[in-house]
């Protein structure tokens, strides 16, 4: 079996720590890869390439913005015509139906040609000042931060880590990227486009090893200008507290626990059909999933039993084959979702739907979960409260607009959440009490390169995407000039 290298410096090594990660297809527990596992002496290795490149040889840095432009337009020309196997080879790792795993593609895409244009418009200002110190010129620039540390998760290996390369390579930094172990075998087609785009050495490095270990010194190096991060909750304080070391700019997307209210005026219909997409897109693995279900009660159970029908009828199996869902990423987290839904019924949740392991036919063997719905909920129960990352929802009922406000806002996450009604003005007086940093009304998941993604309270700080997204990698530099010539009278002796 071929074992992948890394890409550090411009080159594909070996690495030196001797150990391999093994790749594993979740929907048959078969292992289809063998990767190169990286040392930390490897991992410093790829932080200096990045610092040399950055601080010293300067070609990325100073690159004018229409040619940087033009290599990040051919990168996403080279993506695109690489979307059927960087697709098929995502839906293998990760286990995501291979048409989800093509939109992510495709999304990444387009994030790259969006970066590419906006790095061609203006960035900077300048500012009318008082006249104290004499005529002044004020005006600020934006700059590259430096060498960034961007790690991402297993849930959407390929698109998260466009989602941060993307902005990060557009604003002239210089990156070391480190995938999840579980789902790097997209990252490293990525690297094989890098090096054939032309990038120069060291701009663009890529790491592979468990994040207490790999993770851990890119976000405790002071040799790394800025680090960011997707992941849990538990993970992005520790890297906080690791990145307090030189001070280094932070970035986080983490856990969430997002809120769906559903109004009983609502198009039902559209209301379920919306509420699948919110939990079971792939397989529930999402951080802005709409995992509690808060609907009004007059209007409840006919909803939880259109709901539950459909979920029933869900296929799942080969993700290659486009069934509705496929397995969950790994044996361990499915055993972790399991567990929960164990939990859920000692809770005193009622299961409606799903609640085991699939295992018929072609699914014998991998790591599937049906969709599992849980009614009945109250506020103070784990499945209500924790993160499953799974398709498991719980379902909240309520009887006026202030209660339903309450339960929407009672988690310590505020990443995403949304609102279903036929009432305009509701909707947005809703929405706007709702604490979360991605909401929407009367549908559930879109997301958009233009449009910018975080959260609230303890689902992160910082955004992705959008103008905010190439912001985040960037420093705001002000410069005064003067345009009199002596010293202010006032200054004067």
């Amino acid at each position: 079996m071929k074992k992948n290298k890394t890409f550090i410096n411009g080159s594909w090594i070996e690495g030196t720590s001797g150990k391999t990660l093994q790749s594993v297809n979740p929907a048959t527990g078969d292992v289809i890869a063998e990767v190169q596992e990286n040392s930390l002496e490897d991992v410093e290795q790829a932080i200096q390439a990045a610092k040399e490149s950055f601080y010293v040889t300067r070609e990325w840095r100073d690159m004018d913005v229409q040619s940087r432009s033009d290599v990040l337009l051919k990168i996403a020309d080279m993506v695109e015509e690489r979307l059927e196997d960087i697709a098929e080879t995502e839906s293998m790792d990760n286990g995501k139906p291979l048409r989800e795993a093509e939109a992510d593609v495709d999304d990444a895409v387009h994030c790259f040609r969006y970066y590419a244009g906006l790095i061609r418009t203006p960035q900077s200002g300048v500012y009318g000042v008082n006249s104290n110190f004499g005529a002044m010129h004020s005006y600020t620039v934006h700059e590259p931060v430096g060498v960034c540390g961007l790690i991402t998760p297993w849930n959407f290996p390929f698109l998260m880590g466009i989602w941060k390369m993307a902005p990060a390579l557009a604003a002239g930094n210089s990156i070391i990227f480190k995938p999840s172990s579980d789902t790097v075998l997209s990252a490293i087609k990525m690297f094989e486009i890098f090096e054939k785009a032309g990038l120069p050495k060291g701009v663009a490095n890529l790491v592979i090893g468990p994040g207490s270990t790999v993770g851990s010194l890119l976000a405790e190096s002071k040799d790394v200008d800025m680090i960011t991060f997707t992941g849990s909750t538990a993970v992005g304080q520790n890297i906080m507290r690791a990145a307090a070391g030189n001070v280094k700019k932070i970035g986080l997307e983490l856990g969430g626990k997002s809120p769906n209210v559903i109004f009983a005026d609502a198009d039902l219909d559209a209301a379920v059909e919306w509420a699948m997409i919110g939990i079971f897109f792939n397989q529930g693995e999402v951080c802005c999933a709409g995992s509690r279900i808060i609907i009004e009660k007059s209007i409840k159970d006919k909803f939880v039993k259109r709901l539950s029908g459909r979920a029933n009828r869900m296929t799942l199996g080969n993700p290659l084959n486009n069934p509705d869902m496929g397995p969950l990423v790994s044996k361990k987290h499915m055993q972790d979702v399991l567990a929960y839904i164990e939990i859920g019924k000692q809770e005193g949740a009622k299961l409606v739907c799903g609640g085991y392991r699939y295992e018929e036919g072609e699914c014998a063997k991998g790591y599937f979960v049906c969709p599992t719905i849980f009614d009945e909920c109250t506020r103070n129960m784990r499945i209500v409260q924790e993160e499953i990352f799974g398709p498991v929802v719980v379902i909240q009922t309520f009887e006026t607009e202030e209660e339903a406000i309450v339960l929407a806002n009672d988690t310590i996450y505020g990443l995403a959440g949304a609102v279903f009604t036929n009432d305009a003005t509701k909707a947005i007086r809703v929405i706007k009490e709702i604490r979360a940093g991605i909401t929407w009304v009367n549908c559930y998941n879109p997301a958009f390169s233009e449009a910018p993604w975080g959260g609230y309270k303890m689902s992160g700080i910082g955004r992705e995407l959008g103008v905010h997204g190439l912001e985040e990698y960037q420093e705001v530099k002000q410069i005064n000039m003067s345009l009199a010539s002596g010293i202010p009278g006032w200054y004067k002796n």
